[in-house]
């Protein structure tokens, strides 16, 4: 059978488009070793375990969680021959794998954001005391999120939930998760708190809540956040980040609204333990205004028997000045032509003179 010949550049092409169509996308698990960034923006390191190693390359911008040299890593990689004939793979994604790797990169992260203050007590917001309007990212699928709308719906029903069902496990999640908080935080009318809810699971299944990118989405959410993510033994990166961290998907129910029977029977207990307060006051308020009362009679009383004796004298003294009273003392009253030959008439209190004056002298 005749070889067939192809130049170099046609012998790598046809490499890569037979890997391209055989492995488009590959998973391949690894310890990193010789972790180096170029340029500040080409990420170049060894993929090994105790059989061989391989190249890998990626873009800076697309490393979402810290990786250093032993960390045992999971690459989403599409595999390729490079120009210069090496064999490489192209990595999109990158995750820590095993338990120890995966705290590893959890506190080389948790230490760089920590630093820029995104976990500061100080940033963190009240959640509403009765949200009426809630926004939920989750898997609508999941035990959690169910455990939670029956919980929620048990403690306060009559709200408004919008719900964005996202990926809440593996690779996509995180992606998909930060654009239902942009969706969420660009609606014209804005939910009053956004939850993100998921169950428990490995560490591995909570790795995509360590992902720098959602960590710093949530850190900037115009909205207040909370989170509900795993058991109360999990604590991850968004939950550092959210403005109250749930220690369950179901705790994050009773946190986001209260129980109104407990609201029915705190008010309740109130208004019995204040009542006997209300009728002490209004028995006192009773006795001011009694009093009051009894003081503004007295007053008027006191001013009444005043003006009563007023009058009482001024009929006495317009009695005494009656003209009826002088004539009835002796005295007369005289009315007419006040000169000598002048005719008067002279009224006593018996009769009424009529008379003519013979002299008139002025004093």
């Amino acid at each position: 059978m005749e070889a067939a010949r192809v130049t170099v550049s046609d012998f790598i092409a046809i490499m890569n488009q037979t890997m391209e169509y055989t492995f488009p996308v590959v998973e391949v698990e690894g310890e990193v070793a010789s972790f180096k960034v170029n340029q500040g923006k080409f990420v170049f390191f060894d993929l090994k375990d105790a059989g061989g190693s391989v190249g890998c390359f990626m873009m800076l911008f697309s490393l979402r969680v810290p990786i250093e040299d032993g960390m045992k890593v999971i690459v989403t990689a599409t595999p390729k021959l490079t120009q210069w004939g090496k064999f490489s793979l192209t990595v999109r994604a990158i995750r820590p794998s095993g338990e120890g790797s995966i705290k590893k990169s959890f506190e080389l992260l948790r230490a760089k954001l920590d630093a820029e203050g995104l976990f500061a007590p100080e940033r963190k917001r009240p959640l509403p005391a009765i949200p009426q309007r809630i926004a939920v990212i989750s898997s609508t699928q999941a035990a959690g999120y169910a455990d939670f709308v029956k919980i929620l719906n048990d403690r306060w029903g009559g709200l408004r939930v919008d719900v964005a069902h996202v990926t809440v496990q593996g690779a996509d999640a995180p992606d998909q998760i930060i654009r239902a908080l942009d969706y969420l935080n660009g609606r014209e009318e804005l939910p009053e708190v956004i939850v993100i809810i998921r169950g428990g699971g490995s560490a591995d299944d909570l790795s995509a809540f360590n992902d720098e990118k959602l960590v710093r989405a949530i850190a900037t959410s115009r909205v207040p956040t909370l989170t509900g993510i795993g058991h109360e033994i999990d604590t991850s990166l968004s939950d550092l980040a959210a403005d109250v961290q749930a220690a369950t998907p179901s705790n994050a129910a009773q946190l986001v609204v209260p129980d109104r029977r407990e609201i029915i029977a705190a008010v309740r207990a109130k208004t019995a333990s204040l009542l006997p307060h209300v009728q002490h006051a209004i028995d006192q308020t009773r006795q001011r205004v009694d009093g009051l009362v009894e003081l503004a009679f007295d007053k008027t009383s006191r001013q009444f028997e005043q003006q009563t004796e007023r009058l009482v004298r001024i009929r006495e003294l317009l009695k005494e000045l009656n003209p009826q009273r002088v004539l009835e003392r002796g005295y007369a009253f005289v009315r007419g032509e006040l000169w000598q030959g002048g005719r008067i008439d002279i009224e006593t209190a018996e009769a009424i003179i009529k008379a003519r004056i013979e002299t008139y002298d002025k004093r």
